[in-house]
C-alpha cells in the first residue's frame, strides 16, 4: 500500500516506519526534520507542520490510508490534531489510523485511566490531549477512522507479533500488568491497516 506517515521520527512513529518498509509498502513520511529519517528503500520524506492542513492535505493525497504518530501532548490548543483531521478529509483520502493513548482507557465503566488519582501528574496534561483527540474524531462521520491505544506501559522491547485486542477496556495478564512493547503495537497497527477490523472506533492492544 501507499501509506502517508505523519510523525515518522517520533517515539512511536520510526516504529511505525520500520515496520511498515519491512513489510513493503511505499511510504511518505511527513515530519518536521527530514534529516532524523533513515535512508530506505520506498522511503519518501516531506518536511511539513502537523498545523497545516493545506501542506498536510496536498502531501497525503492520493494515499491509501494515513497513519497519525503526532503527539498531542505537544498540541496545547488543539490546531494540530484538527488540522490533521481537515487535511485528510481535504485530499479524499478516507482511512485514517491513529496512534492513541493509555490514559483514555476505562479501568472500569465511566472511569478512565487518566482521571484516577494515581494518575501521574506530569503525563496527565498530554493523556487529556490525546483524549481530545479521540473526541473529536467520534464526531467524524465521514472519515473511516482508527484509534489504537497502547497498553499502559509502552516501551522498547522484542517483536513477538503475538497481542491481545480490547475495545474500551485496560488490558491485564495475569499479573495484573498492562504492557506491550513498541515493536508490538506497530505490528498491531499494521496489521489493522492490511486487513481492517475496526472502523470509526477505539480499540487497544497488550499483552
Amino acid at each position: 500500500m501507499k501509506i502517508a506517515l505523519i510523525g515518522a521520527t517520533g517515539f512511536v512513529g520510526a516504529t511505525l516506519l520500520t515496520e511498515a518498509l519491512d513489510r513493503g509498502h511505499l511510504i511518505t513520511a511527513i515530519v518536521q526534520h527530514i534529516g532524523k529519517l533513515p535512508t530506505r528503500e520506498n522511503l519518501t520524506a516531506f518536511a511539513a507542520d502537523a498545523t497545516d492542513a493545506d501542506a498536510l492535505a496536498m502531501l497525503v493525497a492520493g494515499h491509501d490510508l494515513v497513519i497519525s504518530a503526532y503527539n498531542p501532548a505537544l498540541d496545547a490548543d488543539g490546531t494540530g490534531t484538527q488540522s490533521i483531521i481537515d487535511g485528510v478529509k481535504r485530499a479524499g483520502v478516507t482511512r485514517l489510523l491513529v496512534v492513541g493513548g493509555a490514559g483514555t482507557l476505562e479501568i472500569a465503566p465511566g472511569k478512565r485511566l487518566v482521571d484516577q488519582r494515581d494518575f501521574p501528574a506530569e503525563w496527565k496534561d498530554g493523556a487529556l490531549r490525546t483524549a481530545g483527540f479521540l473526541d473529536q474524531l467520534r464526531k467524524e462521520r465521514d472519515l473511516d477512522w482508527v484509534f489504537l491505544s497502547p497498553a499502559a506501559v509502552l516501551a522498547p522491547g522484542a517483536r513477538t507479533g503475538a497481542y491481545r485486542v480490547g475495545a474500551d477496556q485496560l488490558l491485564t495478564d495475569a499479573s495484573g500488568e498492562s504492557r506491550i512493547s513498541l515493536e508490538d503495537f506497530a505490528v498491531a497497527m499494521l496489521d489493522e491497516a492490511e486487513r481492517p477490523q475496526h472502523r470509526r472506533e477505539r480499540f487497544t492492544v497488550a499483552y
